[in-house]
């Protein structure tokens, strides 16, 4: 069976990326790896093994086309509320909480935030499917 162990986005700004992941879900440089082109930067919490790995291109200084085919990736916190005025207070700039639901019946609580370079994050309520 597969098992899940990181996710990659390309960014542009070392600092700027590893200092929003961390004001942002405290997630922290597990390992830095440099190469001659580029450098792989692994970032991880104690909440979870997933990782999520930055790819720095060494040269490269236009923002990237993020396209219309990344949709986002998606964190579960426990107070969705609490996480959003954290995050707002930190100047992050996280869009509103939105309150999902199939008819009468809540599937999510969550708001959107987004990277440095664009990249969408959902900041999802632990609950039901979503822990």
């Amino acid at each position: 069976m597969a098992k899940l162990i990181h996710s990659m986005v390309r960014v542009l700004e070392e600092a700027r990326s590893v200092a929003f992941y961390d004001a942002a879900f405290g997630l922290k440089v597990a390992e830095r790896l440099d190469f001659e082109t580029f450098t792989l930067i692994y970032l991880s919490n104690a909440e979870s093994t997933f990782e999520l790995e930055l790819t720095v291109n060494k040269g490269r200084d236009e923002a990237y086309d993020l396209g219309n085919g990344y949709g986002h990736v998606a964190v579960s916190v426990p107070d969705a509320e609490a996480e959003h005025a954290r995050m707002t207070a930190a100047g992050l700039a996280p869009r509103k909480i939105v309150d999902f639901r199939n008819g009468d019946a809540l599937v999510a609580r969550f708001f959107f935030i987004a990277d440095p370079d664009g990249y969408q994050i959902e900041v999802i309520q632990r609950g039901g499917r979503f822990l």
